[in-house]
């Protein structure tokens, strides 16, 4: 996760690293100290987001959320199933506390970084978006920092009124 940021971001960012079991109160507990002590603008989950009893992610987040994204799990699913029938098993989710956008992601590095930047073809051309295309302008409607990425990487779409001019 820690390489794709540092590839994909042109922006600075201050990485806020945790690694926790999968227990649903301690994950609360993480994602509300990343959000509420810390003020987190993103927070990004690895894990944890299939049906097992053990898979509580997205339970944990939904319990600290103040609204749900739905649109970032219907599309990571959209993503997966062009790789795995078994994507529609997933319940990751996408949703909000406070200023921050949080974001359960797959487990797996190379789900991860399809999930992030989406279908490509044999050119490198997208034909279906990763999700990190539409995280940029959620940030920044959530009056957090203006995010730009590398557009080889990932392209951040944002309607043209909600780019900052750059003058020199």
């Amino acid at each position: 996760m820690e390489a794709w940021l540092n590839v994909a971001l042109a922006t600075p960012f201050k990485l806020e690293t945790r690694l926790i079991p999968d227990e649903q109160r301690r994950i609360e507990q993480t994602l509300c100290e990343l959000v509420d002590e810390l003020g987190c603008h993103l927070v990004l989950t690895t894990g944890g987001t299939g049906p097992a009893p053990r898979d509580v992610t997205p339970d944990a987040t939904l319990a600290v959320a103040d609204r749900l994204m739905p649109g970032f799990g219907e599309q990571m699913r959209q993503i997966s199933l062009h790789y795995v029938p078994t994507a529609i098993l997933s319940r990751q989710v996408g949703a909000i506390r406070k200023q921050a956008l949080i974001i359960n992601l797959p487990g797996q590095p190379k789900s991860i970084k399809q999930t992030l930047e989406g279908v490509k073809d044999e050119q490198g051309n997208t034909r279906v978006h990763g999700i990190f295309a539409s995280v940029p302008y959620c940030i920044q409607l959530l009056e957090g920092p203006y995010v730009e990425t590398h557009g080889a990487v990932v392209v951040a779409f944002r309607p043209k009124n909600a780019y900052h001019e750059i003058t020199l």
